[in-house]
C-alpha cells in the first residue's frame, strides 16, 4: 500500500509520546507475555453453548463446572470466540463494540445471590429451550429482568459495587462512554443502523450528543452497568481458570463491524464516504469453494490514520484483550500482510482487488510499547510468503486443521508429518462441521482410504482418531470442539458459513461431560505430554 513517506515519518517521530500517553490511561493487566514451549490440549466451547436454566450459557455456576471437567480431563487451554455483543445474525464475529462484553453472557443465578435479582423473575428464562438458544425469544426476556436488576442497584448507595463499578468506568472510559452513548442512540432509534441516525446524532454533532446524554443519562448508565457486570464475572471465570493451571484462548476478529460503536466513534480510521457509508469492504475472492468469492461487508481500515495516530485503536483493543485473556487468535491473519478490497457498490467478490496493509509496522510498534504479544495467527486459506513471513517474525503460531488434511497426497501442509511447533492444530473449527459429520457427509473414498493408510488400521471412532493424531502432532498447542470430544453429528454444528440462519444456538446438555469422558481424555492428554506439565516434571 502506497503509504506517504510524511506519514511514516511522523508515526516514527511522534507515536512514542503518544502509545506511552495512551499506556499509562490503559494499565494492561498482561496475561502470558508469549506463548511458551509447553504442549497442551484444549477445548473449543463458547460460552453461550454452555448448559443452564436461563435459555443460553452463561457466565456463572456452568462455567466454573466446566473449569472443573476440563482440568480433571487433563486439559489446559479453554478456546472461545469473541465475547463482545452480538449484532446480525446473532454472530460473535459481528459484535457492536470491539472492546464491549455480552451482556447476555451475565450469570442471572449470581445476580440473585448478590440480592439484585429474586429466583421467581427469573421464571420468563425458564421457559426458553435448553437445547438451543432462542434469540428472538431470549434478548428481550433478559434485557428486561437485567434493567430490574439495575435499578435494584442504583438504590445502593454508598455500596463497595457502586464504588467497584466507579472506578470501572474510569479504567475503561476510552471505549466504554462511546460505546454506552451508542448503544443507548441505537435503542432509541429502534435498532437502526448508525448511518441511518438523524444527522446530528450520526456525525457526533457534539451538542446534539450532549443533548441526548442528558435526556437519556439513566439509560446510558445501565450500558455502563451491564458492561461492569460482564467484565465482573468474566473476571472471576478467568481467575478460576488459572487457578487450575488453565489459559483462555480468546478470538479477536481482524475487522470491526460496520454497525458498530468503533465505526461509528473512529470513522476516520475506516474508509468511509461523507455520509458515513464504507466506500470499500472486506472479503476474500473467488476461489474453489466460491466462484464470486465471499463479500462480507465490513469497512476496511484507513492504515495511512492508524500510522499517524501510533496504532493507538490498535494497541488499546489488544490491551483490553489481554486483561481478559491470556493466549489471543486473531482471525483472519492474512489482512495484516494484504487484504481483498471490494467496492462497496459490489454485488459479489469478484471485481476487488488486493492492498497491501502495514502488518509489519504495526506489530512492531505494538510490541516495542507492550512486549511479546500472545498472539495465534489465523493462517489458513490461500497463505503466500510474504504472510507466512509476517507471522515467523514476531512468533506467532499458525493454525493446522486435521479436517483439512485428507485425499491429495503427502505434500498436503494439513497433514501432522508437516506440523511445526509454533502452531495450533485443531481436529475443526466453529466454521467447521463436528467430525463425525464431516467423515459421514463431506469425505470422499479417496479421502477415506487416504486417512486408513495413514493411521495404519482401519477408522474406528472418527472423532478420536482425529484427536490421536491431534495429539501426537509436533504442534504446541492441541484443540478440539467440544462436539468432536462428545462425538456428535452434524446436528450440533456451531456454524455454517454462508447460512444466514441456524447458526450460534447450539448448547451442551447437562451430564453430556461425566467422568469417563475425563478419565479418557486424561490419559491421552497425559500419554503425549499435552497435561500442562514440562519435561522436568515428569
Amino acid at each position: 500500500m502506497g503509504l506517504p513517506p510524511g506519514l511514516i515519518w511522523l508515526y516514527l517521530s511522534e507515536s512514542s509520546q503518544r502509545m506511552k500517553q495512551s499506556t499509562n490511561r490503559h494499565h494492561f493487566l498482561q496475561g502470558a507475555s508469549m506463548i511458551d514451549k509447553t504442549r497442551r490440549a484444549g477445548v473449543l466451547l463458547h460460552p453461550t453453548s454452555l448448559p443452564g436454566p436461563n435459555g443460553i450459557g452463561e457466565l456463572g455456576a456452568q462455567a466454573h463446572h466446566f473449569l472443573d471437567w476440563i482440568a480433571r480431563a487433563g486439559q489446559r487451554v479453554w478456546q472461545v470466540m469473541p465475547l463482545g455483543p452480538t449484532g446480525y445474525g446473532d454472530s460473535p464475529y459481528q459484535c457492536f463494540s470491539a472492546f464491549a462484553g455480552n451482556p447476555l453472557l451475565i450469570s442471572m443465578d449470581k445476580l440473585v445471590e448478590s440480592g439484585l435479582l429474586q429466583v421467581e423473575e427469573l421464571a420468563p428464562l425458564r421457559e426458553l429451550p435448553s437445547d438451543h438458544v432462542d434469540y428472538g425469544r431470549l434478548i428481550p426476556r433478559k434485557r428486561s429482568i437485567l434493567e430490574q436488576a439495575f435499578r435494584r442497584f442504583q438504590l445502593q448507595a454508598g455500596s463497595d459495587g457502586q464504588d467497584h463499578f466507579r472506578k470501572f468506568c474510569e479504567h475503561h472510559s476510552s471505549w466504554l462512554e462511546d460505546y454506552a452513548l451508542f448503544m443507548t442512540i441505537k435503542r432509541f432509534q429502534g435498532g437502526q443502523s448508525w448511518n441511518g441516525w438523524p444527522t446530528g446524532l450520526r456525525e457526533r454533532d457534539p451538542e446534539t450528543l450532549a443533548g441526548f446524554s442528558r435526556e437519556q443519562s439513566d439509560s446510558i448508565l445501565l450500558e455502563k452497568w451491564l458492561q461492569y457486570i460482564s467484565f465482573e464475572q468474566w473476571r472471576e471465570v478467568r481467575e478460576e481458570a488459572r487457578s487450575k493451571g488453565i489459559l483462555i484462548l480468546g478470538d479477536l476478529p481482524i475487522f470491526v463491524a460496520y454497525d458498530s460503536a468503533d465505526t461509528w466513534s473512529h470513522p476516520h480510521l475506516f474508509h468511509l464516504d461523507n455520509s458515513g457509508n464504507p466506500t470499500v469492504v472486506a472479503g476474500v475472492p473467488p476461489d474453489y469453494f466460491s466462484r464470486t468469492g465471499q463479500r462480507w461487508g465490513n469497512p476496511l481500515y484507513r492504515w495511512e490514520a492508524h500510522i499517524a495516530e501510533g496504532f493507538a485503536w490498535w494497541e488499546a483493543r489488544i490491551g483490553t484483550m489481554r486483561e481478559m485473556m491470556d493466549l489471543i487468535r486473531i482471525d483472519h491473519f492474512r489482512g495484516f500482510s494484504a487484504c481483498w478490497e471490494i467496492p462497496a457498490s459490489e454485488p459479489t467478490a469478484e471485481h476487488g482487488r488486493w492492498v497491501n496493509a502495514p502488518g509489519e509496522m504495526l506489530f512492531d510498534a505494538l510490541r516495542s510499547r507492550m512486549g511479546e504479544l500472545p498472539l495465534v495467527a489465523e493462517d489458513l486459506g490461500v497463505i503466500t510468503p510474504e504472510v507466512v513471513q509476517l507471522r515467523k517474525k514476531f512468533g506467532f503460531p499458525g493454525m493446522r486443521v486435521l479436517q483439512f488434511a485428507w485425499g491429495s497426497g503427502a505434500s498436503n501442509p494439513f497433514l501432522p508429518h508437516h506440523h511445526e511447533p509454533d502452531s495450533v492444530v485443531y481436529t475443526g473449527t466453529h466454521d467447521n462441521n463436528t467430525t463425525v459429520g464431516w467423515y459421514n457427509a463431506e469425505t470422499s473414498e479417496e479421502m477415506r482410504r487416504h486417512l486408513m493408510e495413514y493411521i495404519g488400521h482401519p477408522v474406528g471412532e472418527i472423532n478420536w482418531e482425529l484427536l490421536r493424531i491431534a495429539y501426537a502432532s509436533p504442534a504446541v498447542i492441541a484443540v478440539a470442539p467440544i462436539q468432536d470430544l462428545l462425538g456428535l453429528d452434524a446436528s450440533a454444528r456451531m456454524n455454517t458459513p454462508g447460512s444466514a440462519a441456524g447458526n450460534w444456538g447450539w448448547r451442551l446438555q447437562s451430564g453430556q461431560l461425566d467422568d469417563n469422558l475425563a478419565r479418557r481424555l486424561e490419559a491421552m492428554a497425559s500419554l503425549y505430554g499435552r497435561d500442562g506439565h514440562g519435561e522436568s516434571e515428569r
